[in-house]
C-alpha cells in the first residue's frame, strides 16, 4: 500500500483516520501532534526570553514513551533558547530492568546533549522495589507503593532544578485507561484534580504555586505508534515492561479499549475528547470551593505539601522500616 501523501511504501495504517503514510510522512505526523499540543496547552509562556529561559524537566525512564517524547521536544527546541530541557531520571532498584533502561537514558541524553540527572529510591529511601516487593507490608500491587516513590521524587527534584514544567510520556492509550478508570469509579474529583494537574490548558487551570505544573505533550500519539516512531528512528528505548507490573484493574481497561478500538477505531480519541472537555467543566464546579486549597499542609516527617499530617510517602517507608 502507497503512503497517502506521496509514492513512498506506507509503514502504518491508522485505523481511526483511514490514513496509510510511509516512513517520513508517520513520524512528521507524530511530531505534528506533540508540537500542537504543546500549543494547544500554552506551554510555551508568552514572555519568555532567552535571558530568563523555561526550565522543561521531563520524567526520563529509558522507554519508550519518554524517549520518543525527549526526542520530539529536542528536535522542537534545539535552537529555541528559551527552552531548557533536563532528563530526570529515577531509579527504583529493580534488578535486571531498570539498570537497562538507565542506560537507555544516559545515552539519550548525551546524544541529544542535554543536561541528565539520576536519583534512586536507594539513595534517597534507603529502599530497593525488589526488597518492597518481598517484603510487602501493606499487601498492595508493587505498583501503588512505586507510583508513590515516584511522583514524590520527579516532584521534589523538579522542584530543586527549579522546573517551570514536569512533562511525563503518558500516551493516548494511558490517558484514555485513566479516564476510563475514573469514569467507571465515579470519582469526580480525581477527574477535577487531573484536569488542574496535567491535562488543561496552563491559562485554564487552577493555580497550584505548591507543585510544579504538568503536561503531557504526548498524550495524543497511540502507543503502538510512539513504538514505531522509536523503531523508525532507531531511538535508545528499552522495550520491556517491568516485571513487578500488576495493576490488574488497570489491565482489564487496556483490554477493554482494545476491542473497543479494534471494533470500533477511533474510541480512545473520542474518549479523551469527551474527558478532557467535562474535566474542564468539573474542575470549574470543584474550584469555586474555597476550602479545596485550605486542605493542603506540610509533612510532619518530610515537610512535602499533603492533605495529611504524615504523607503516604512516609507512612509507607515507615511500614517498610
Amino acid at each position: 500500500m502507497d503512503c497517502n501523501r506521496c509514492d513512498a511504501e506506507a509503514v502504518m495504517h491508522a485505523a481511526y483516520s483511514g490514513a496509510h503514510l510511509c516512513d517520513d510522512h508517520f513520524r512528521e505526523s507524530v511530531e505534528k501532534r506533540v508540537r500542537r499540543r504543546v500549543r494547544r496547552d500554552d506551554l510555551v509562556p508568552k514572555d519568555a526570553t532567552p535571558d530568563d529561559p523555561e526550565t522543561w524537566v521531563i520524567g526520563l525512564s529509558g522507554g519508550k514513551d519518554s524517549v520518543v517524547l525527549t526526542t520530539v521536544l529536542h528536535d522542537t527546541f534545539a535552537e529555541d533558547p528559551r527552552i531548557e530541557l533536563v532528563g530526570l531520571t529515577i531509579h527504583e532498584g529493580i534488578e535486571g530492568y531498570r539498570d537497562e533502561s538507565v542506560d537507555a537514558c544516559v545515552e539519550l541524553a548525551a546524544d541529544l546533549e542535554i543536561r541528565h540527572e539520576l536519583v534512586s529510591y536507594e539513595e534517597e529511601f534507603g529502599i530497593r522495589m525488589d526488597d518492597v516487593v518481598e517484603d510487602d507490608p501493606e499487601n498492595m500491587a508493587a505498583c501503588a507503593y512505586c507510583g508513590v516513590f515516584r511522583r514524590d521524587l520527579l516532584e521534589k527534584y523538579a522542584d530543586e532544578l527549579g522546573a517551570d514544567l514536569l512533562l511525563t510520556g503518558h500516551n493516548l492509550d494511558d490517558e484514555a485507561q485513566t479516564a476510563l478508570m475514573n469514569f467507571l469509579e465515579g470519582d469526580v474529583s480525581q477527574i477535577a484534580k487531573h484536569f488542574d494537574a496535567s491535562l488543561g490548558p496552563l491559562s485554564e487551570r487552577e493555580d497550584q504555586e505548591e507543585f510544579v505544573p504538568r503536561a503531557k505533550p504526548l498524550r495524543d500519539v497511540p502507543e503502538k505508534e510512539v513504538a514505531l516512531y522509536a523503531h523508525l528512528e532507531d531511538l535508545p528505548a528499552h522495550i520491556t515492561e517491568c516485571p513487578h507490573a500488576s495493576e490488574a484493574y488497570r489491565g482489564e481497561i487496556q483490554q477493554l479499549l482494545y476491542d473497543l478500538e479494534e471494533n470500533h477505531p477511533g474510541t480512545r480519541h473520542s474518549i479523551l475528547s469527551g474527558y478532557e472537555e467535562v474535566a474542564g467543566i468539573v474542575a470549574d464546579e470543584f474550584n469555586d470551593d474555597a476550602e479545596e486549597s485550605a486542605d493542603l499542609r506540610e509533612c510532619v516527617e518530610c515537610g512535602s505539601t499533603t492533605t495529611r499530617e504524615r504523607c503516604r510517602k512516609c507512612s509507607l517507608l515507615e511500614s517498610l522500616a
